[in-house]
């Protein structure tokens, strides 16, 4: 198993990369300062606005670190469908008094003039979401020096990034806050979704390239399973949405604790692509009739989230969060590195005097 990955931080901890403005400059410098890998989201920015960001990151560390891009996405949103949706939340514009956006604002997220930048300027490790580069993109960023990862929700998909000749593969287990990194968005698939351990499990067999584990790991120990379980890494979203360096908005990072939001859901009212949020009433009075759309619908419901954001109104906000919400610890991002990595050798420890004494419990 290649070590190219691993060898660049101690600790086998990543930060997930949270687009939205979660993942700020500030965040994945505290992250790879501390030992662990930091992340910047290029997701929803322009390719200037990731540039920036890569700058402002480098002024703060000379840790390596990653940027994450998302894939275009093809037209297969039926006729009708976002134009229906847009009418339905037309009470919601009037009740935040915004407008609704333009679903058709674009759908490459700016792919191109992001691969252009990571090529002149390049990154230790970028990561890809929603699909597959193609083996000569792939190519130019390992001979620029930059080490490959892409997201796979199944077994199969972890087969076509090895194919494609990525460094690693993220393994994202249905536990994961935010969107699902699925390759293709098919409403058929909608709760199909594979839990953490067994996809670790059985990626592990279908690939040769090293495995890093994302999903509802909120604990060292938890990390110590996964890596039991044969992954070369951890990536955490929701355990760094609530440190102190995270770009979160302050309501969403009270919402992760507070009572009144006791569970997460897969949904597609914010943006048409299935994502784990927390449960709020946006999610409940939407999720059930937003088509699959993405990006038609995310576009379509931006100014609503702001505008909820602005208003205090975490009712409508996209809360995204993962199944481990509740165990969110309210740390400075570097600080959450060492009690992970501290919890990591206790559980390695455990596990290493548990089969000493023959998997007897004393």
């Amino acid at each position: 198993m290649s070590s190219a990955l691993t060898d660049l931080f101690p600790h086998p901890i990543v930060q997930a990369p949270m687009a939205g403005g979660v993942s700020v400059p500030q965040l994945a410098a505290a992250v790879s300062e501390a030992g662990g890998l930091g992340f910047l989201a290029a997701g929803y920015k322009t390719a200037d606005g990731m540039y920036q960001e890569i700058k402002q990151l480098r002024g703060l560390t000379s840790r390596p670190f990653g940027v994450n891009v998302f894939m275009p996405q093809p037209e297969h949103a039926e006729s009708g469908t976002v134009e229906v949706y847009a009418h339905q939340l037309a009470g919601e514009a009037a009740w935040y008094e915004t407008e609704l956006g333009d679903p058709d604002s674009g759908r490459d997220d700016g792919y191109d003039a992001k691969l252009a930048v990571l090529l002149d300027n390049p990154v230790p490790v970028v990561s890809f979401h929603f699909g597959v580069p193609s083996r000569e993109v792939l190519d130019k960023l390992r001979r620029a020096g930059t080490v490959t990862l892409v997201t796979a929700t199944t077994a199969e998909e972890a087969r076509a990034v090895e194919q494609a000749g990525a460094d690693a593969v993220i393994a994202q287990g249905v536990e994961a806050g935010g969107h699902q990194g699925t390759h293709r968005d098919l409403p058929e698939n909608d709760g199909s979704g594979i839990g953490l351990l067994s996809l670790v499990a059985q990626i592990r067999e279908a690939v040769d390239i090293p495995v890093v584990a994302a999903g509802g790991i909120m604990r060292g120990g938890q990390i110590a399973a996964v890596l039991a379980a044969g992954a070369s890494a951890a990536q955490l979203g929701t355990a760094f949405l609530a440190a102190q360096e995270s770009g979160a908005h302050a309501l969403h990072k009270q919402a992760l604790t507070n009572p009144l939001f006791a569970r997460t859901g897969l949904t597609r009212a914010f943006s048409g692509r299935p994502a784990r949020g927390l449960v709020n009433r946006f999610l409940r009075e939407h999720g059930p009739y937003a088509p699959a759309a993405y990006p038609e619908i995310h576009h379509l419901t931006s100014p609503l989230r702001k505008a909820a954001a602005k208003a205090g109104d975490a009712q409508g906000m996209a809360l995204w969060a993962g199944q481990g919400h509740r165990m969110a610890r309210e740390l400075p991002a570097g600080r959450l590195v060492e009690v992970l990595a501290a919890e990591l050798a206790e559980a390695r420890t455990a596990l290493s005097g548990l089969a000493g004494s023959g998997g007897e419990r004393r």
